[in-house]
């Protein structure tokens, strides 16, 4: 009897940052019952970006959350992508089918401003959960509540008070960029070249999601001009796309790995501000869900007098998971952007098909 009254005692908490990870993890502790304030260094909700990849584990985790329908409501089924060269040479097949026949649902895509409006949808809903825009976090240890997230980001402050500088922001001195062609090309995957990579995904109807990497490129002008010769659709997509809305920035991660995603007391970590990871996966969007679904579910099952139990539970389900991830994404970025190819592709070639 004493260990229910305990599981179903809620608690106050504060989530620092309001990104995907930061509002799913403040709907999953209102629908446990907790108190819960939202603080967002930005003056408004984040509603930049283009598309995220979810694997069907994440829209499991959704389910849980009581966001999967908002989430399908909105997004495309990700299948029939490949691998290719500039020529045009298809490489591999992305292993999408198979993703599909096992989990039993698509790979699924959706806008980014799409998914963060679902969440603040959901948030509002349940109701009593302030977001305090424009409020930049400067002591984490003086906020007055009895769990305290960190989903702040890759610069995370929470991160900081918790651990230090033990793991710290590197770059890979690469610049990326994305953006959203308005027309289908019907042609979905990536093309690896030598040391630059272009993809392209569905993200809504009648619009085509891409992202490309080139060293050196540091203008429209030069990033059109590197792809001019890939394969159709590849300086299609480019020329069709105003470079007012490309998005560009440098591509980071955290290193080293983290020893714990929460201090054993009362504060946690949730997605980049835990394990900022490279793009390569396109996985980043669902470990913050996962983290989120994990963390949401020990707080609650233990309540607020056995939170390092929670805590501890949270650490041992999604560290070493979403850490594996991480490196997983990063030596993939390495292996794309080989400058030297013929041996990658002759490796990709051996691929199942």
């Amino acid at each position: 009897m004493h260990a229910s009254t305990t599981a179903s005692t809620p608690g106050t908490a504060v989530v620092v940052g309001a990104g995907v990870g930061g509002l799913a993890t403040a709907i999953g502790l209102r629908r446990a019952g907790w108190s819960v304030t939202v603080l967002e260094r930005r003056t408004a909700p984040e509603c930049y970006g283009t598309a995220f990849g979810i694997h069907p584990t994440a829209q499991a985790a959704l389910d849980r959350l009581g966001l999967g329908e908002a989430l399908r409501a909105r997004a495309v089924p990700y299948r029939d992508a490949q691998i290719r060269r500039p020529d045009g040479t298809v490489l591999a097949a992305l292993p999408l089918d198979r993703i599909e026949r096992k989990a039993g649902r698509p790979e699924l895509l959706v806008s980014r401003p799409h998914l963060i409006d679902a969440l603040l949808d959901a948030l509002d809903r349940l109701g009593g959960t302030p977001i305090a825009y424009g409020r930049r976090l400067t002591d984490p240890e003086g906020l007055d509540a009895d769990l305290v997230i960190g989903a702040d980001g890759i610069h995370s402050a929470v991160r900081t008070a918790c651990f230090g500088t033990r793991s710290t922001v590197r770059t890979l001195g690469t610049v990326a960029w994305i953006g959203i062609a308005d027309f289908e090309t019907g042609v979905y995957g990536e093309t690896w070249g030598a040391g630059r990579f272009f993809g392209m995904t569905p993200v809504e109807p009648g619009r085509t999601n891409w992202y490309a990497t080139v060293p050196g490129a540091t203008t429209a002008d030069e990033l059109r001009a590197a792809f001019a010769d890939w394969h159709d659709p590849v300086p299609r997509v480019l020329a069709g796309t105003d470079p007012a809305t490309w998005i560009r920035y440098e591509m980071r991660h955290l290193h080293p790995a983290l020893p714990a995603f929460t201090d054993g007391r009362r504060t946690a970590l949730v997605g980049d501000a835990a394990h900022a990871m490279t793009p390569n996966l396109g996985q980043g969007a669902c470990t913050a869900l996962l983290d989120a679904e994990s963390l949401t579910r020990a707080v609650a099952a233990r309540g607020r007098t056995a939170l390092p139990a929670a805590l501890r539970a949270y650490d041992g389900e999604r560290r070493r998971a979403a850490q594996r991830v991480a490196l997983a994404s990063r030596s993939l970025h390495r292996f794309m952007t080989a400058r030297r190819p013929a041996l990658r592709d002759a490796l990709v070639g051996l691929l199942p098909g």
